[in-house]
């Protein structure tokens, strides 16, 4: 006989409400789309939504889970788009099927983003607090830059890499050479792969891989290390390597997130805007106004921050002339509310009390309740 949703334990029940949120959202959309009132507008936001929900539930991972500051997570999302750009570009005429194609190319740049994680994580996270924020911005910027010098070719003799200009390339033109990463110019021509159901399909497995692994084992492991990392570490837990995972984990969605990114995009360049300091502010913004350890706190936050400049602009001059200003107000206010948690204990407390009250006789004040 099978569980019915209320006999599932509070855990599951969350994470059950949290994907059913998603499918809900999802189903939401597909219907306005099919009406055909969506605009053009609304429907270029689908995708950078899905982006930065992957980005955010992701970056929760490090942040709320594991307790630790990190500023670099557009770096890694800027290794997955270049990679996967590069491998769709490379194998455009070899794999016909461009689902297939496309696959593949977020594995890799999941699998990169990952790479760089790990070697980025091994010296970066024996620092702690002000020190790893400010270190993991460093080489953000650093992998960013990197991008911006790099020049890569192909020909029929393969694949030339240079850093000073597209002239050291050696290419053979007359043979079906060609640029593919022009250094500062970026890349073009990456297949347009990317849409909105394959976007839903990606937040979905990141929610349930990361819902998973937080409840894991090594989940508990590494919320026991943001906990109290001295207990952690007395009881045999290997700080280091765990916290590795986790980041390592992260980074790999945030690769996954900048692959889907670079297929929804005609030229792929590794601007400030796009994979700079900027951009992970701006993710780290979500993440702690939708919670810390809230997975659910990050997808509505980001839905609703992300899309909320855009829909403000559609209002008339008189407000659309004061939207950013409107915009930094609700961030004020959701920050107030989501963060006080003298607030919350007060309401929390009330209610309890309230419950506790004799039938019949309710508490008049929150003084009558606390007595």
């Amino acid at each position: 006989m099978k569980k019915s949703v209320s006999n599932l334990n509070p855990l599951t029940k969350k994470n059950f409400i949290t994907l059913l949120i998603c499918v809900v959202i999802f189903a939401a959309v597909q219907f306005w789309q099919a009406s055909g009132s969506m605009g053009s507008l609304y429907q270029g936001l689908l995708v950078p939504i899905c982006i930065y929900v992957i980005m955010a539930v992701s970056l929760n991972l490090v942040v709320g889970y594991l307790g630790e500051l990190s500023l670099g997570h557009a770096g890694f999302m800027c290794v997955g788009a270049y990679t996967s750009s590069l491998f769709s570009i490379m194998t455009q005429s070899t794999i016909s099927n461009s689902l297939l194609r496309f696959a593949i190319a977020i594995l890799i740049g999941g699998i990169f983003a990952a790479i760089f994680g790990v070697i980025v994580g091994i010296p970066v996270l024996r620092l702690r607090g002000d020190y790893l924020a400010i270190v993991t911005l460093a080489f953000g910027e650093i992998i960013k830059n990197l991008m911006n010098v790099l020049y890569v070719g192909v020909d029929n003799n393969g694949i030339h890499i240079a850093i000073e200009d597209s002239t050291k390339l050696n290419i053979d033109y007359t043979n079906g050479g060609k640029i593919i990463l022009n250094g500062p110019q970026g890349i073009t021509g990456t297949p347009r792969d990317s849409n909105f159901i394959i976007g839903f399909i990606l937040v979905m497995i990141t929610l349930i891989v990361i819902m998973n692994f937080v409840n894991s084992r090594t989940g508990r492991a590494i919320t026991a290390i943001r906990d109290n990392r001295i207990a952690a570490a007395s009881v045999g837990i290997n700080v280091t390597k765990y916290k590795l995972i986790a980041f390592a984990l992260a980074a790999f969605f945030a690769g996954v997130a900048g692959a889907l990114y670079s297929h929804n995009t005609a030229s792929l360049s590794a601007t400030t805007k796009n994979f700079g300091y900027m951009m992970s502010i701006m993710v780290l913004v979500y993440v702690v106004l939708g919670g810390m350890a809230s997975l659910r706190g990050s997808v509505i936050a980001t839905i609703i921050l992300y899309a909320l400049p855009e829909v403000l602009r559609q209002f008339n001059d008189d407000i659309n002339n004061y939207r950013m200003l409107i915009y930094a107000i609700i961030l004020i206010v959701m920050m107030l509310i989501n963060n006080n948690d003298t607030i919350k204990n007060k309401l929390n407390q009330f209610k309890n009390n309230k419950n506790k009250s004799p039938k019949g006789k309710e508490p008049e004040t929150v003084k009558e309740a606390e007595v």
